[in-house]
């Protein structure tokens, strides 16, 4: 993968991640056991963390907010995981009525923290280095 979002609910095969030079994937982990199958040459594997304030907002809004359903992949990669990763499994439910993502947002709690973000190292130093050239033009 060079650029995107993946989203894994099942099981991986060995050597995941092979060659992933861009993009971020989520996968669910269940037994722990998913980095044995993930090559990390070129990623890190990291929890996806819990934020609060966002997830408020998805939850007692129907699971939507104010982008109606989209998914913004021109964003910040290296934050908001929680939420991108809450509205592609509840857009997986819209658009296919898959049974198992139904249960996993049904189970929020109890999955979230099963999920690994997958994040090329130097992917995130290139997106983390244009944040902050962004910041200092515009603080300029």
């Amino acid at each position: 993968m060079t650029g995107g979002i993946v989203l894994v609910l099942g099981k991986t095969g060995r050597n995941f991640a092979a060659g992933m030079s861009g993009g971020v994937a989520y996968v669910l982990d269940e037994k722990g056991d998913f980095a044995e199958r993930c090559n990390m040459a070129m990623v890190e594997l990291e929890p996806v963390p819990e934020e609060d304030d966002l997830m408020e907002k998805l939850l007692h809004h129907g699971g939507d907010l104010d982008h109606k359903g989209r998914v913004d992949v021109s964003g910040d990669m290296t934050s908001h995981d929680e939420e991108r990763l809450y509205q592609l499994i509840s857009n997986h439910v819209h658009y296919t009525g898959s049974v198992r993502g139904r249960e996993v947002l049904d189970n929020w709690q109890a999955f979230r923290p099963k999920f690994r973000k997958i994040m090329p190292v130097e992917y995130r130093r290139a997106l983390i280095e244009m944040e902050r050239m962004r910041m200092s033009v515009a603080a300029e």
